[in-house]
């Protein structure tokens, strides 16, 4: 990526490059271009920005130059018309926010986005701790060299992934971790406990100019938590008897469970107060959003059709609603994406057992979900034993829901006739596509039920297959077919008939 423009005090800042998902991954190396020495800094006309009004200013540039609020915050999902607004305000107004929202609602993912508001290089003392900025170093290494060097200065730079810092919050996090304690090794060599350089600085002073995040804020003890009000207000840090006035510059993000985020809760009063924004995240309102977001995050080994994703959406949303569930701990967004992802997975093994190519999803595939994924749900006490039982439940709501919708106005009466004078139709999770479609035969109207559901004028065997199975299941559920499942050599077969 070619490094943004450098602000000069007559222009703002330019439109920083859109963050790539990589960025968090990898480790940039910086233009050769970039000037090496304080004197060369100066003289490129680099004027010295706190990392709020840095962050404020490439989101304005970014609003004008017509991104959407999906380019602004990349892989975010669902979030356009409801929480980014209220993020962006946050930043606008340079305040440190919360976000609060029960698991798997995306805060982590969107906090990590902030990052590509941030510039993509920006200078340092080169090989200081704490990321100086070589116009006002603030750690005490950086300031004698500054003093030392001059305008020869040695200038580094740094990338913005470089610039975030993540911890999750846990009851074993000390004080230490977070702001610094003193470093026995320096003290050893030498150096007198008054000296600020036998400090070893925690992770919220070496994001320095950056960004820090901290999952599940109320996990931490309250008195960790205290160590947090003097960085939040006062912007500086006290290490045991040390009082060291670093004027620290970071935007400070935190997550945390609703429920938690209470008087009643593991959060103190003061450590609230001193956070400038809450913003309440949520799951994706419209199941177009939630189908987005899955085609997004699952990796899939084998093909799962829209009509199937929007079965296992349709599905998650109704476990998320479901009285027989603990509505205070939710139901992650992962959840959807660890179903399809199971979907898929038990076509690949059916393809790899009976050689059918490609591997395309079945209706039948989803019942797996049920089992392998009930422990990621949390139920009311009054349910246990029938776990199982709701998830199915739900899971042949979804389906007869999704069949309702996509074959409203259609003429079905081919696919019952097939079996009106006692014959059935054979499936099962090991019964390749070729022996289903020939079991079923001729159908009048399967070529609209195919488009219906979104295979096109010339599916596969496979896909072929999967729009009969999810046809046949759904008259069931609709009480228009009868259904029996047997055992068999190989696995259990479903027999559909009248």
């Amino acid at each position: 990526m070619t490094p943004p423009a450098e602000p000069t005090p007559s222009a703002p800042a330019g439109v920083t490059a859109p963050l790539d998902a990589t960025e968090l991954l990898l480790d940039p190396v910086p233009p050769a271009d970039l000037p090496r020495t304080l004197g060369a800094l100066r003289a490129s006309g680099h004027v010295l920005r706190g990392v709020r009004e840095e962050m404020r200013e490439n989101l304005l540039a970014a609003m004008r130059a017509g991104r959407t609020a999906g380019e602004r915050f990349p892989g975010v999902v669902g979030y356009d018309d409801t929480v980014l607004p209220e993020v962006e305000r946050a930043l606008l107004a340079g305040h440190d926010l919360v976000l609060l929202g029960e698991r798997g609602q995306g805060k982590t993912r969107l906090a990590r986005t902030l990052v590509g508001l941030l510039d993509e290089w920006t200078p340092v003392v080169a090989g200081s701790e704490l990321h100086d900025h070589p116009y006002a170093p603030v750690s005490a290494g950086a300031r004698a060299r500054a003093a030392a060097d001059g305008d020869d200065l040695a200038v580094g730079w740094l990338h913005r992934s470089s610039r975030y810092t993540e911890k999750l919050a846990t009851p074993d996090t000390s004080v230490g971790d977070l702001v610094g304690d003193v470093d026995p090794v320096k003290v050893a060599q030498g150096r007198s406990l008054g000296d600020p350089e036998t400090i070893h600085f925690g992770l919220v002073p070496r994001a320095h100019r950056g960004i820090f995040v901290l999952n599940e804020l109320p996990d931490l003890a309250e008195r960790i938590q205290v160590s947090l009000l003097n960085v939040l207000e006062e912007r500086d840090i006290q290490v045991r008897g040390y009082t060291l006035r670093l004027p620290l510059d970071l935007l400070v993000v935190a997550t945390a469970n609703p429920e938690d985020y209470t008087n009643r809760g593991r959060i103190i009063t003061p450590l609230k107060d001193r956070f400038g924004a809450e913003v309440r995240t949520h799951y994706p309102v419209d199941v177009d959003a939630e189908v987005a977001l899955v085609r997004q995050e699952a990796s899939l080994s084998a093909e799962l059709p829209d009509v199937l994703v929007e079965v296992l959406v349709r599905f998650t949303r109704a476990v998320r609603e479901s009285p027989s569930v603990d509505q205070r701990s939710g139901v992650s967004a992962r959840f959807a994406v660890a179903a399809a992802e199971t979907t898929a997975a038990a076509a690949l093994r059916r393809s790899a057992l009976v050689g059918e190519q490609p591997a395309v999803a079945r209706v039948g595939d989803t019942a797996s979900v049920v089992t392998t994924l009930r422990g990621k749900v949390e139920f009311e006490s009054g349910e246990e034993g029938r776990e199982h039982d709701v998830l199915e439940h739900l899971r042949r709501t979804a389906v007869a829901e999704v069949f309702r919708r996509r074959t409203r106005g259609l003429d079905l009466s081919g696919f019952t006739s097939v079996v009106a004078d006692g014959g059935t139709v054979e499936t099962g999770e090991l019964v390749p596509a070729a022996d289903v479609l020939a079991s079923l035969g001729a159908v009048p109207g399967l070529s609209q039920v195919l488009e219906r559901f979104g295979f096109g004028a010339e599916p596969s065997a496979p896909q072929a297959a999967s729009a009969v199975e999810l046809v046949l299941e759904g008259l069931h559920l609709l009480r228009r077919l009868g259904k029996e499942v047997v055992d068999a050599p190989g696995g259990p077969r479903t027999l559909y008939g009248g």
